[in-house]
């Protein structure tokens, strides 16, 4: 497919601190791409770069072919952009914040009406819509944002952790517009710092630590890399461990691990078999079984092998710095 967002050796510093080091990025047209990192790590800066608020050091970066750093003007006529926080008037209603987004988009009086009420429809604000936003849920505020950014139909918008502080029942919501708008052809550059999500809605991954891509894949070929799928079997006999043990080793060629005090014994999944076949050794070995759990790899490993760290840990010394003039760094 071709590349909604090509950027080559981007570079950026705040002062002393390198935000971004020759970083290497495509998304395909029509995908959801979510950048993955520890805080500090660059992907904030790098929504910033790609949407034109600041420029970069050196590097290209072009969106649909567009140069961010020539053609600014041209890219933010086809990009839309929510950010970590929710960027709505408070003073206004839902429905004159839309509007009022629209005319700065330059659509007519008309058609800003008319897409600010199909929008408010769509998100589920309709009822909501002539109330001042300071009456509104966190939740109803992030949905207002995310669909300000779409007054103009762009062809990519940017998601910077835009279900950061919401609920369980708002973000999933939020998923599901996400899945719409890609369903009609949005390419959508996902920040994230909450696995699941990413697991959810993206296609690709890119992995950024210290302003670089170190990983990058689907979901599904990064938990690859990182190990196997586990299975923990829990016996109703504690004296069938041993042999539960010894059958399992045989079959898999690995070794597994038993723990006696649950009486489960934990072993991969590699070559050996499928979970049925193991179930229907052991149940013609006579061992009786009281509870089977498969336990596949997840993003948080990807996390800890590729980084050292949790998506969590947060990295001070990046977050903290001042640069040569003793302002505040960049924060990303």
């Amino acid at each position: 497919m071709p590349a909604a967002i090509e950027v080559a050796g981007l570079c950026k510093s705040f002062g002393s601190v390198m935000a971004l080091d020759h970083l290497e990025l495509t998304v395909p047209e029509g995908t959801v791409h979510g950048l993955l990192g520890p805080n500090g790590a660059g992907k904030t800066t790098t929504v910033r770069l790609l949407s034109t608020l600041i420029s970069p050091d050196d590097g290209t970066a072009e969106v649909f072919g567009i140069d961010v750093r020539s053609d600014p003007r041209r890219v933010r006529s086809i990009i839309g952009l929510t950010g970590q926080y929710a960027a709505v008037d408070q003073l206004l209603t839902g429905r004159e914040n839309l509007h009022m987004i629209g005319r700065l988009f330059r659509l007519s009086k008309s058609d800003s009406r008319a897409r600010a009420s199909e929008l408010l429809e769509r998100f589920d604000l309709g009822q909501a819509a002539d109330r001042q936003t300071k009456t509104y849920s966190g939740g109803m505020r992030r949905r207002l944002d995310l669909a300000a950014s779409l007054m103009a139909r762009p062809r990519l918008i940017f998601l910077d952790e835009p279900t950061t502080g919401l609920d369980p029942r708002s973000r999933m919501a939020v998923w599901q517009m996400v899945r719409e708008l890609v369903a009609e052809g949005t390419t959508v550059l996902l920040t994230t710092q909450y696995l699941e999500e990413a697991d959810q809605l993206a296609d690709s991954l890119s992995v950024i630590d210290q302003g670089r891509v170190i990983a990058g894949g689907t979901p599904d070929e990064l938990k690859a890399q990182v190990g196997q799928d586990w299975v923990g079997i829990t016996l109703i006999d504690g004296a069938a461990l041993e042999e539960t043990t010894r059958l399992l080793r045989e079959r898999l060629g690995t070794e597994p691990v038993a723990d006696p005090e649950t009486l489960v014994v934990h072993a991969p999944l590699a070559d050996g078999g499928t979970l049925p076949d193991l179930l229907h050794l052991l149940k013609g070995s006579g061992v009786a079984i009281a509870n089977v759990a498969v336990r596949r790899p997840t993003l948080d490993d990807v996390f800890l092998a590729v980084t050292g760290r949790s998506a969590e840990h947060r990295t001070d010394q990046r977050n903290s710095g001042k640069d040569t003039n003793g302002k505040d760094t960049e924060r990303s």
